[in-house]
């Protein structure tokens, strides 16, 4: 669906894309993150036909957002960071101003605004004017005004920005559903733990460079360059913490009343060894647990020091 190389866009002296290449598979729901000035929003808006590359292409759908930008603007539904709403004009009328400008039918469209008020849960707002909606029921109409084609993919920088924790997950459960309508997702955020939930891949962007890109559980697996483990052990406890830090790949460890906690830099035999090591040498071990790396765990690895000069 999208396949971007060696992109580049620079302002000046300041580069914002430095030869930023990566594909998305059709069907993909794709997370991108980086901190603010990283090149996001940049990439976005080029996928969108609204900035030009200085070098290198961008392809929506098989066509070049720069040689066919009419063609791409029929596959694509933008939503921006800042959004742009008429204040005027009911829900109704803003919906049918747009699909009026895509050139859909009449009758098409007042067939059409129902079914997207609702999957957007604004169907009790149809006849409220757009200055009375709160910011979280302005982004889900700017989503909706999105949908108004039915585009191919979708293109939202931040889209839960700004928003209370409610509006945030009514936003998400939206999401989920057109994830499973099949469509072609890409979207920024800064709320890394509700976006580890939605994505099938995330690429990390930072200085304008693609640092990493893959699969949540992929990504995690290939930074966590120390595993966090807990282990309980009946008896004992206080000597095998002792035994446990002459052991090989155990690089800190920690006893608590909560058990024995440590740094661990094996792969999965060598950690699978730890356990039977224990066992053999006669521990009685209760648990031996691995903590989880989250979404923003990965991120702060991935793009430590990536922003030194």
């Amino acid at each position: 669906m999208i396949e971007i190389r060696e992109l580049t866009k620079t302002y000046g002296g300041f580069t914002a894309l430095n030869a930023l290449s990566m594909t998305i598979d059709a069907g993909t729901v794709f997370g991108f993150v980086g901190p603010n000035g990283a090149g996001k929003s940049t990439t976005m808006m080029i996928l969108a036909t609204l900035l030009g590359p200085t070098s290198g292409t961008a392809k929506v759908g098989g066509y070049d957002v720069t040689e066919k930008p009419k063609d791409v603007r029929r596959l694509i539904g933008y939503m921006p960071d800042f959004f742009g709403v008429y204040d005027n004009f009911k829900t109704t009328e803003y919906l049918d101003f747009y699909g009026a400008s895509y050139g859909i039918p009449r009758t098409e469209r007042q067939k059409m605004i129902p079914q997207l008020l609702e999957l957007v849960n604004l169907t009790d707002k149809a006849d409220f004017y757009v200055d009375s909606l709160s910011r979280g029921m302005k982004q889900r109409l700017c989503l909706a005004r999105c949908l108004v084609h039915d585009p191919q993919l979708l293109i939202l920088d931040e889209p839960a920005s700004g928003m209370d924790p409610r509006a945030r997950i009514e936003m998400r459960e939206i999401l989920k559903e057109l994830k499973s309508m099949g469509k072609t997702i890409i979207i920024s955020s800064h709320i890394l733990p509700e976006l580890a939930e939605m994505v099938d891949e995330i690429g990390v962007i930072e200085r304008g460079q693609l640092i990493a890109k893959g699969k949540v559980a992929d990504i995690q697996r290939q930074m966590r360059a120390s595993r966090v483990l807990t282990i309980r052990i009946l008896e004992r406890e206080a000597e095998a913490a002792n035994e446990l830090r002459d052991a090989m790949h155990v690089s800190y460890v920690q006893h608590d009343e909560k058990g024995i906690h440590l740094h661990f830099g094996g792969d999965d035999a060598e950690q699978s060894g730890l356990l039977l090591g224990l066992i053999e040498k006669g521990y009685k071990v209760i648990t031996f647990s691995e903590a989880q790396t989250d979404l923003e765990d990965v991120f702060l690895e991935i793009t430590k020091g990536a922003g030194a000069p």
